[in-house]
């Protein structure tokens, strides 16, 4: 979970900003026993070296990195949902350091990481702009490792996401309905080796972030 460097909170949007992730923090909890926990243990199966986690939210995915990651560097700029990180590293194999920044302005030096991994982050930032700085701190032949609510393909659900688009950016933080992600990424310089499609809809409130997708991709 991340604010765009457009969308960085001040005044009320602030305040509402706090509040919202307060409700993801809660809401976010609730949802790993509905089958988000499995899916967070399919992205990150496997995964080793260093590792770069971008929008980490609350550090749900703390506990599912495996034995081979040596270190995790956990990026979040919202201050409530890094003290929650905080508290989830506990939780992790490997060492755990919390940063404060945006996926667009990452401050690390090129080719880094082994690993970067974007967990329900790029509905919610500039795609171009993060993706870029991505693959620039990745290290030639590195992993991007995905899991977004993306664009359906279906086109009525598709309709509504466009439509309702806006409002609800406006209530969730920034989030879109309408990302066509994995384009995205194949567009930013990625060659995408593993691909899953599903369906999540834990409650019928979750109609309009339905569609899934889990990946691998590399630089």
């Amino acid at each position: 979970m991340m604010v765009s460097a457009e969308q960085s909170p001040s005044g009320l949007a602030g305040r509402w900003h706090g509040v919202f992730a307060r409700l993801y923090d809660r809401r976010s909890r609730q949802l790993e026993g509905a089958g988000a926990a499995e899916h967070r243990r399919r992205l990150l199966e496997g995964a080793a070296g260093r590792v770069l986690e971008v929008g980490a939210g609350n550090g749900l995915n703390f506990a599912h990195y495996p034995k081979g990651v040596r270190q995790v560097v956990a990026v979040e700029p919202d201050p409530y949902l890094r003290r929650s990180a905080a508290r989830a590293a506990a939780a992790c194999e490997a060492p755990v350091e919390l940063v404060d920044a945006l996926a667009e302005e990452l401050p690390f030096d090129d080719a880094t990481f082994d690993v970067v991994v974007c967990s329900l982050v790029l509905c919610s930032v500039a795609p171009g702009p993060a993706l870029a700085e991505v693959r620039r701190v990745l290290r030639p032949g590195g992993e991007l490792r995905f899991y977004e609510h993306v664009a359906s393909e279906a086109p009525g659900l598709a309709r509504w996401q466009r439509r309702l688009d806006r409002p609800w950016g406006l209530v969730a933080g920034g989030c879109h309905l309408d990302r066509h992600t994995p384009e995205a990424i194949a567009a930013a310089g990625f060659s995408t080796e593993r691909l899953e499609h599903f369906s999540f809809r834990p409650a019928l409130s979750s109609v309009l972030t339905e569609p899934h997708v889990v990946g691998l991709a590399r630089r």
